[in-house]
């Protein structure tokens, strides 16, 4: 009896590690190839304002975070940097810099959301034309399968 226990309890835990780990590889092995640093340059070079990703943000730690300069342009949004991999990274600008769920949760009604992060080297968003980046002073990376704050960073 002892033995069943053990195996169930050794068993069950190696499958719950195994699936932690698909959740957490699935996204980086089926992304597609990030836009090279030319191609993220271009878009920088028509954007009209800056922003940095820093990895010190107040609900950022091991396993959520982003680094690197953001531009965002009339028609996109790139970032020349990296993103901590996870699935289903969206882009977001809103009214006000957040750096936390709580913060997140509070003015997601106020936020508009720019569409899909598919890369976590390097990214280009297309911002859809009903969108007016001035109109807003943040961008943010959310995980919204998980609810989880990714990074963030303010632009105006």
């Amino acid at each position: 009896m002892k033995k069943l226990l053990f195996l169930l309890i050794t068993h069950g835990a190696v499958g719950f590690i195994g699936f932690a780990l698909g959740i957490y590889l699935l996204p980086i092995l089926t992304a597609p190839e990030a836009p090279s640093a030319v191609e993220v340059q271009a878009m920088a070079d028509v954007a009209q304002l800056t922003g940095e990703f820093r990895r010190d943000l107040q609900d950022s730690d091991a396993l959520h975070w982003g680094e690197g300069t953001v531009y965002v342009g009339r028609d996109a949004i790139s970032l020349e940097g990296s993103l901590a991999p996870g699935p289903d990274y969206k882009l977001y600008l809103s009214p006000e810099f957040v750096e936390t769920e709580v913060d997140f949760n509070r003015l997601k009604s106020s936020m508009v959301r720019v569409g899909d992060v598919k890369t976590f080297e390097n990214f280009i968003v297309t911002v859809p034309n009903s969108i007016d980046p001035a109109n807003y002073n943040a961008v943010i990376v959310w995980c919204e399968s998980f609810g989880q704050f990714i990074t963030a960073a303010s632009y105006q």
